[in-house]
This record gives structure tokens, sequence and C-alpha cells, in this order.
């Protein structure tokens, strides 16, 4: 089964893209973020005729996420429950694949440390672990998937210096991801590659892609249950070249079903 995570930046603008993609790597399930659509305006349709089911929440020109599957999808649930104020945000999607537990996730960018959106990305972050509690258990064959908005680790920084005082890589937001994965989740694409100066995204300004000056925010965690079924991971950079690119690259994951 192949299982792959991706921050669009906008379905509409990188649709084309999209749909190639699809084609030429031919994953089982997508996660998408930032799919900036309403909910009627999704393309199920298009994506139907590809021989995905999709099931998707949207919001209009922000946020939006959305899973597309080849291989079933049923019982979606919208958003997650409980501490956040901004509940409406399309943030979370969470589906079952085949047997398989998916959720789409956007955590909130955090903007600037003690801010209130800040406060907002922790407070969010608690939710998504309550929301874990109440819909799963650790052993559970599940994959949370989607752009978490914060470098795990200085290793996942392009240059830890340069971020200090920043979100993404404050010791708050890593600490409640690491509260987040101690309910049973592993970091699939570091089950493979232990080494630096591997990201997932780059800013579109000042050359950063080409500096290889990134961030890797974008996984898929997945449970004990499926970690011992896994036998590849990729970060597909390819997707990140050419014309009008996201400012994201897919992650992907293949692993035999338990």
């Amino acid at each position: 089964m192949r299982v792959a995570t991706w921050n669009v930046n906008s379905l509409n603008a990188r649709m084309p893209r999209f749909v190639a993609w699809l084609k030429e790597t031919e994953p089982d399930v997508v996660c998408i973020q930032e799919t900036k659509l309403k909910q009627d305006a999704f393309p199920y349709l298009e994506l139907e005729l590809l021989g995905y089911e999709s099931a998707h929440f949207g919001q209009g020109q922000w946020n939006g996420v959305a899973v597309i599957s080849k291989v079933g999808l049923k019982d979606p649930i919208m958003g997650i429950e409980g501490g956040q104020t901004e509940s409406e945000e399309a943030r979370a999607i969470t589906v079952d694949c085949n047997g398989v537990g998916i959720m789409s996730i956007y955590v909130p960018n955090g903007r600037a440390v003690d801010s209130d959106h800040y406060r907002y990305k922790l407070r969010w972050l608690a939710s998504l672990r309550r929301h874990l509690d109440e819909h799963f258990k650790p052993t559970d064959k599940l994959i949370v998937a989607g752009d978490f908005n914060i470098a795990p680790e200085d290793k996942d920084v392009w240059s830890p210096e340069a971020l200090i005082g920043s979100t993404h890589v404050s010791e708050p937001e890593r600490e409640a991801l690491r509260q987040l994965m101690g309910w049973g989740l592993v970091d699939s694409f570091r089950h493979f590659y232990d080494q630096d100066g591997l990201f997932t995204w780059w800013d579109h300004r000042g050359g950063a892609f080409h500096k290889r000056q990134g961030l890797r925010i974008d996984y898929l965690l997945v449970t004990k249950s499926l970690e011992t079924h896994l036998n590849w991971a990729l970060v597909d950079r390819n997707a990140r070249k050419g014309e009008r690119p996201s400012d994201h690259a897919p992650v992907i994951i293949d692993f035999s079903m338990p």
C-alpha cells in the first residue's frame, strides 16, 4: 500500500501538476492539505475518473484537507473535537481506507512565538492528541499525515541558528509533537533516514530550494503495527521543481498490509 501526503498550497492552482503526479506515482491513498477550496468546489469527479474516492473538509480560500483513495474510503470525520476556539477551521479529516485509519492534518502555523496564533497552535495539537484517544487505540493500524508546521529536531532545519526565536522550532511546539507521538506514533521517514539536510518545505523566496534552505515539517506518523511493515519512504523533491510548484514536496511511504 502506497500512502502519500502533500500540502499542495491551493489544489486549483496545482491541479494539472497534481493529476500528472498521481499518474506517475500511483499512490493508493493521498492526504492533501491547503486545498483552499469550498466543500462543493473539490474536484470529486475528475479524481473519480482517475480511480479515486474523495473525502474533503473545505473552507474556501484558507486551509482545507482531504483524503483520496483507490482502496476504499468510509466513515469520514471532519475536524477534531474540543480545545480550540477556531473550531470551524478545516484542518483535519479522519477516514478509514481498507482497514487503515488515515488522518490528513494541517497544523496551524503559529506565526510568532507567544502570539494568539501560537497559543492556538498548541491548543490544537493538544486537541489532536485527545482526538486519537477518542477514536483509536495505539494498537490500531493508523497513519496521521500532513503538514505539522514543526521541525522535530535541529537536523530537520537548514540552519538552527537562523531560526532561533521562531515558530516551527520552539521547545513548546516540539514538546507538543513529542506528546502526540508518545501516544504510540512513529515517524515513518526517520525509520529509514537519520541524516540531516532532508527537507519537505522551502520558501518560494530567495532561491531557498536551490540553496537547500528548507525545513522538514511534513511527515507520516504511523502506529507500531504498521512500522514493522514499512518497506520504503521518500521525499519527492522532483514535485517541488518546475513551473508554479507548491512550496512543499510530497512525502511517500510504502508498506505491506499486515
